[in-house]
C-alpha cells in the first residue's frame, strides 16, 4: 500500500496526510481512499463499528472522529476529521481481505510503542481516564479549598491531610514506600485505587461545600475525615488497606 510505505520511499506516508489545525488529524476521505475503499457509503460501514467500539470502551467518539461539511471538487459532502487513534480503530475494524487494509494493519501493528496503552486492553485505558478525572477533580478540589481557607491557605498540607486519612501517611512517605519519583503516585496506581482517590477528592469538595467548611484547620480535618472513611470502604471491599494495594506499570499519554 503505497500510502502507508513508512520510510526510503518517494510515495506520500500516512503521516504525509495528517493535517495541523489545533489539532492533529485526518480526514476520512483520505483515509477511505488509502483502505481501498471506493466510496463514503461503503467506508461509512467501517467508521460506525469504529464508533461502537470508541462506545464500549466508554471513549468520547465526538472528540475522534468529528463529523464536517467539506466541499471536494466542488462538491459539498459529509467528511470526518480522525484523530491517531480513530485512524487506528477505523483500520482495525476495516474488511481484512482487502490488501491496503492488510497492510494498513501492519503499519499501524509496527506502532506499537505510540498504541501501547491501548493494546494493552479496556483496563489500561480505565486507568488513563480515571487518572484524567482525578487530575481535574484535584484542580478543582484545589479551588474550593483556597476559596475557602481564605489568604495562607497551605494546599500542600490541606492535600496531605486527605493523604493521612487514606492511607494512614503523607504523599511524600507514600512515594518513598512505593519506591516512586515525588509527584508521580497517581501514574502507578491501579483502576480501583484511582477510582477511592476520585472518590476521596470528589466527596471531600462535596463535603465542603455543603456543610460550608471554612479556615485551614477545618479543611484539613475535613479532607482528613472524608479519606479516613475512603480507607476503611477500601478495606471493607478489597481486604487491603490502600497503601497495600498492587502497583501498574506507568502511564504514559498517546501523542
Amino acid at each position: 500500500m503505497n500510502e502507508l510505505q513508512t520510510s526510503d520511499n518517494k510515495n506520500p506516508s500516512f503521516e504525509d496526510f495528517k493535517n495541523e489545525n489545533g489539532i492533529t488529524f485526518w480526514w476520512a476521505t483520505d483515509l477511505m481512499t488509502m483502505l481501498g475503499y471506493k466510496d463514503m457509503k461503503s467506508f461509512q460501514k467501517v467508521l460506525d463499528r469504529a464508533t461502537k467500539a470508541f462506545v464500549s470502551l466508554n471513549i468520547p467518539h465526538y472528540e475522534n472522529i468529528i463529523a464536517e461539511q467539506r466541499v471536494i471538487q466542488n462538491v459539498q459532502m459529509q467528511d470526518f476529521k480522525l484523530s491517531r487513534f480513530a485512524c487506528y480503530i477505523t483500520v482495525m475494524n476495516g474488511d481484512p481481505k482487502k490488501v491496503e487494509v492488510a497492510e494498513a494493519q501492519a503499519y499501524f501493528a509496527q506502532q506499537t510503542r505510540k498504541f501501547e496503552i491501548f493494546l494493552e486492553g479496556q483496563n489500561e485505558i480505565e486507568r488513563l481516564l480515571i487518572r484524567e478525572e482525578l487530575t481535574e477533580g484535584n484542580k478543582s478540589l484545589a479551588s474550593v479549598g483556597r476559596q475557602a481557607g481564605g489568604v495562607g491557605f497551605d494546599y500542600a498540607k490541606f492535600q496531605n491531610a486527605g493523604y493521612l486519612g487514606m492511607y494512614n501517611m503523607p504523599s511524600w512517605q507514600l512515594e518513598k514506600r512505593r519506591g516512586i519519583k515525588k509527584g508521580k503516585l497517581m501514574e502507578y496506581m491501579e483502576r480501583t485505587e484511582l477510582a477511592a482517590n476520585l472518590f476521596r477528592v470528589t466527596q471531600t469538595e462535596e463535603r465542603i461545600k455543603n456543610k460550608s467548611v471554612t479556615g485551614q484547620a477545618n479543611l484539613e480535618q475535613t479532607h482528613y475525615q472524608v479519606g479516613k472513611e475512603v480507607r476503611e470502604i477500601v478495606q471493607k471491599n478489597v481486604g487491603k488497606s490502600p497503601e497495600n494495594l498492587i502497583q501498574e506499570k506507568q502511564l504514559s499519554d498517546v501523542s
